[in-house]
Parts: structure tokens; sequence; C-alpha cells
């Protein structure tokens, strides 16, 4: 496979009121295409700034970002993003919610041909039959069902997910981690996924990336080993739980709590 994301060499810097302040330093990340990358590190370690910049949303000061061999200058329509906030508009309904990014990119689909497609895709994440349901009329899971629908109505190349699962209860985000793979086989796309949670990236990414400092840089790639859809039981055999504690280990060593000195995943 040949990479469809690639970070070059990134540096960039905010201006504060206290003085610039170095989010990242030399970073250098691939992803290939149809992979799923899983960014994770301490808190304030550059990882919404990454998403910002591979969407097109912020320039790096220093180095590139290329996507389908381009460099990445301004927003993408080929890029599909997903927050821990699903952000869904009051007062249009589930339906014409997922619709909305058609209602913005360029197309070509009629109007009925559009709802079409949001109908596949909520029924996709079992939201049929909730269509002209209200986003008040729905479940924090339900809503960021519909807010990954509205991600992917356009069919992108890439999908961006910021912590989508954050907020959500234990049960809710392992359905929901479930619904990911099954998304992936039916709509495939390459994925970017910012996650504090180290079990959900061992369950939905082939590829771990630990930053660490400030500025940031990648501290530590790991390879996840991708055999088709995982179940929860994956998450407890040998092999899982080793890559778990080296992953907390690399955690740890971001944090300043423990030697640089993991073993590679097996």
């Amino acid at each position: 496979m040949t990479a469809l994301i690639e970070i070059r060499d990134v540096s960039h810097t905010f201006d504060t009121d206290g003085g610039p302040l170095h989010v990242l330093d030399h970073l250098n990340i691939a992803i290939e295409e149809g992979g799923f990358t899983a960014v994770v590190g301490p808190s304030g370690c550059g990882k919404s700034t990454l998403t910002r910049l591979v969407s097109g949303l912020m320039k790096p000061d220093k180095g590139e970002v290329w996507l389908h061999g381009e460099q990445v200058r301004g927003p993408r329509s080929t890029v599909g993003m997903a927050f821990q906030n699903p952000v869904l508009l009051e007062w249009r309904t589930i339906l014409d919610n997922v619709i909305l990014p058609l209602e913005i990119v360029p197309n070509k689909l009629s109007k009925a041909q559009r709802a079409e497609r949001a109908r596949f895709l909520l029924d996709l994440v079992g939201l049929a039959g909730f269509e002209d349901k209200k986003p008040s009329e729905l479940s924090g899971g339900m809503r960021q069902r519909a807010s990954l629908c509205r991600a992917l109505v356009h069919k992108p190349d890439v999908l961006i997910l910021d912590e989508p699962f954050g907020a959500l209860d234990a049960f809710t985000r392992e359905d929901l981690w479930h619904t990911m793979h099954k998304v992936k086989a039916e709509e495939p796309f390459t994925g970017l996924l910012i996650t504090h949670d180290l079990r959900e990236s061992i369950f939905l990414a082939d590829q771990i990336v630990v930053m660490s400092g400030r500025p940031a840089h990648a501290q530590y790639v790991m390879d996840v080993p991708y055999n088709g859809p995982r179940a929860l039981d994956d998450l407890y055999t040998p092999a899982s739980a080793e890559r778990l504690n080296i992953l907390r280990h690399q955690i740890q060593v971001a944090q300043g709590r423990a030697p640089a000195e993991a073993e590679a995943a097996q």
C-alpha cells in the first residue's frame, strides 16, 4: 500500500498572550491508504492540532502535510470529521442533519438521492426509523451515530475522528467500536483517530502513534495486525495485553514518569 496521508517534518507554534507556544516539533507520520491510525498521548500534546492540520483548517509553520500526493493548503472536500460533541442542529431532523454536507459540498445528487444516501447510512449504524426525530429526542450514543453518518455522507476518502466516543458510557462506547468496524467494511476510508482510550486504539486501529513532549513528536509507533473484524474478547488475549502494557509504559514515558525503554510490540 501507499501512504495516503503524510505528515512531513511538521512543526507548529501558537502565538499566545504569554508568548510563543510550541506545540509540534518535526512530526512525521505516514498513514497508508485504507489504513486506520490512532494517535494517543497526554493531554496538551498537540493531538487535536494535528487533526486541524490534516483537514486543512490550519497550515503548519514548518513542514508539509500531503494528501493523495498533493500538499494540503486548505480544507478538502475529501475529508470528513466527527468530534466528541456531535454538534447536530437542533431545528433539523436527524435525516436533514446527515444530509447537510451534501448541501455544501459540490455534488450531482438529486434531493431524492441525497435522502437515499443518508437513509442508507442511518440504517447501517442502527438508526433506521429515527430519521424524522430531532437531536433532543435521541440519546448521546444515537446522536454520535448520526454525527458519524453526517461525516461519511459525501463519501470522503479520509475520516478524522477527534475523541468521538470520549463522553459516552463504556457500554455505548464499546457498541460504537463494533459499529465503526461495520461501517469501514461497507464504506471504506482512511482513518485518523484521536483518543485517550488505549483499548479503543487497539480495537480500532492498525497503527498506533504515541505523541510525547511539548513541543510534541511521534515518540513511538506500534503496528497492530488486522486479521478481519475484531471482537471484544480479542482485547483480553496475551498479545493485546502486551500491547496495552507497552502503550501504558510509553504514556508514562511521555509524562516523565518512567524511563524510555519499552520493548517493541510482538
